[in-house]
């Protein structure tokens, strides 16, 4: 009968944690509500000058490596392309939306240790670029494939015209 029972209290502290979960998720969705629309990606983007495969972190608040953009499917991590192109940062995720970054809303990129809860051991593990959309800034993480692209990334989207904070 013990037994029985310690497998009922574990089952429920487990359904509880997964509902504590849930919730929170639904919470953050309803705060972050008032949040400007992402930008669509252009139709007919022009070829890219840099390319890299990887994985899509997130997008957060800016300053808030924590505080992940849940509105939509923008906070789902998923396989992804990342594209320069003319018109801006182009992020083909593969089984969800994709992500566009216009050329003028660029005003930072870095690389990064930890972006929307995922840390890595290297300092330079995340691909960051920090936008801005309607007056909000965000951060975005990409961790590629292949690392050593990250400087001519960061050197690239540091030529914006548009970066009002002067630094890549």
């Amino acid at each position: 009968m013990t037994r029985v029972l310690l497998v009922l209290l574990c089952l429920a502290f487990f359904a509880l944690c997964v509902y504590g979960m849930w919730h929170g998720w639904k919470r953050r969705q309803r705060q972050q509500a008032d949040l400007p629309e992402f930008p669509a990606t252009p139709e007919n983007l022009g070829a890219a000058r840099l390319q890299t495969t990887g994985v899509y972190i997130g997008t957060t608040n800016a300053g808030n490596w924590q505080d992940r953009v849940q509105v939509g499917d923008i906070g789902h991590r998923a396989e992804a392309t990342l594209s320069l192109v003319p018109e801006g940062v182009a992020i083909d995720r593969t089984g969800a939306s994709p992500i566009f970054i216009p050329a003028g809303a660029v005003r930072d990129a870095r690389t990064d240790r930890g972006l929307a809860g995922k840390v890595m051991f290297s300092e330079a593990g995340l691909l960051v670029v920090r936008w801005e959309n309607e007056g909000h800034l965000f951060d975005t993480g990409f961790r590629g494939d292949d690392k050593d692209v990250y400087e001519e990334w960061v050197a690239a989207l540091g030529q914006n015209p548009v970066n009002t904070e002067g630094k890549a």
